[in-house]
């Protein structure tokens, strides 16, 4: 079956484990495209192409052309969904995620690895030391973040694409800052703070040197605190390099971080501090947005975070 030949309805964002661009995706596989200009679109943006719906560009269309006939009404609630989570991709959290679990239930029960002996030689006769992996004594609780956008079909109806996929993206971008908040407390919480007075170059080198088994890969500042390294001598001398990223001079990320307070600095190994755990992705009231009922739609996702590793995130407070 070939794109222009699919059936669109309702239900295919009510199959049990599939999502709306997986269900599209079996019915109109990537693979036999394989060679041709299609086979470098996705599923959905051939449907977008099949309905001739310009997202972009100069000949954007307006949210109206999404409800041309009752099939192309269907692609809607996907591309609300796609510039939200856009949007949200745009903020730092997933730069400070090391992995992404998925639960099944707004309870979930971690694993953690445990440590006592370090890595060396073993003696033929002497049992090799022991690295343990066992469940998690701590349960974490998903919680909910959602937003209610309010947008009657015939306020925005006239509206070019591109400009309504923007305040989705603003929405999406400030869904993730909320929960990034969330997750900078995690890993605030998991360990015993260093006490520094005032912030001097000097502890953001020492900083680095106290991890021992880790690399601390990045450091997660308020915009007072990031503007205040931003004027340290040995950041200017720094500065001068051709980077695309602001690092300190020994390689580390400085990442601004708007939910941080002026007397917090996180240092941490990005690859292995944080599990962000999710029971489902993005969350839309799909039945309204293709019913043009977009008076009240909730825009929603579950999410919980867990420190992973001890020594993988070290904290500074500054008195």
């Amino acid at each position: 079956m070939m794109y222009n030949e699919v059936k669109l309805e309702k239900g295919m964002y009510h199959l049990a484990g599939k999502s709306f661009l997986q269900a599209l995706e079996e019915a109109d596989p990537q693979a036999q495209y394989a060679g041709s200009p299609l086979g470098q679109l996705d599923a959905y943006e051939r449907q977008l192409k099949r309905f001739d719906i310009r997202v972009n560009g100069a000949g954007c269309d307006r949210v109206e052309k999404f409800f041309t006939t009752t099939e192309s009404a269907v692609l809607f609630p996907e591309f609300v969904r796609r510039a939200v989570i856009k949007g949200m991709r745009e903020a730092v959290l997933d730069e400070i995620t090391a992995v992404v679990s998925r639960c099944d239930s707004n309870r979930y029960q971690g694993v953690v690895l445990t440590e006592t002996a370090p890595y060396s030689t073993t003696a033929e006769t002497v049992a090799m030391p022991d690295s343990t992996i066992t469940e998690s004594g701590t349960l974490v609780t998903l919680e909910k973040y959602g937003r209610t956008v309010k947008a009657s079909y015939e306020a925005i109806r006239q509206q070019r694409l591109d400009v309504f996929a923007l305040m989705l993206r603003r929405i999406g971008r400030e869904l993730a800052d909320s929960v990034t908040g969330a997750a900078l407390t995690e890993l605030v919480d998991s360990v015993t703070a260093t006490t520094v007075s005032g912030l001097a170059y000097g502890d953001l080198a020492a900083l680095y040197g106290s991890f021992t088994s880790f690399d601390m890969k990045a450091v997660l500042v308020s915009p007072a605190v990031m503007a205040q390294i931003l004027v340290m001598d040995e950041m200017i001398e720094a500065s001068s390099r051709d980077v695309t990223e602001i690092r300190l001079p020994f390689g580390t990320r400085l990442i601004n971080c708007k939910q941080l307070d002026d007397d917090t600095v996180i240092g941490l190994d990005t690859d292995f501090a944080l599990e962000q755990i999710r029971s489902s992705e993005v969350v839309l009231e799909t039945d309204k947005l293709i019913d043009r009922q977009l008076d009240c739609i909730g825009i929603s996702v579950n999410i919980g975070f867990r420190a992973l590793m001890p020594g993988a995130v070290k904290v500074l407070e500054i008195t």
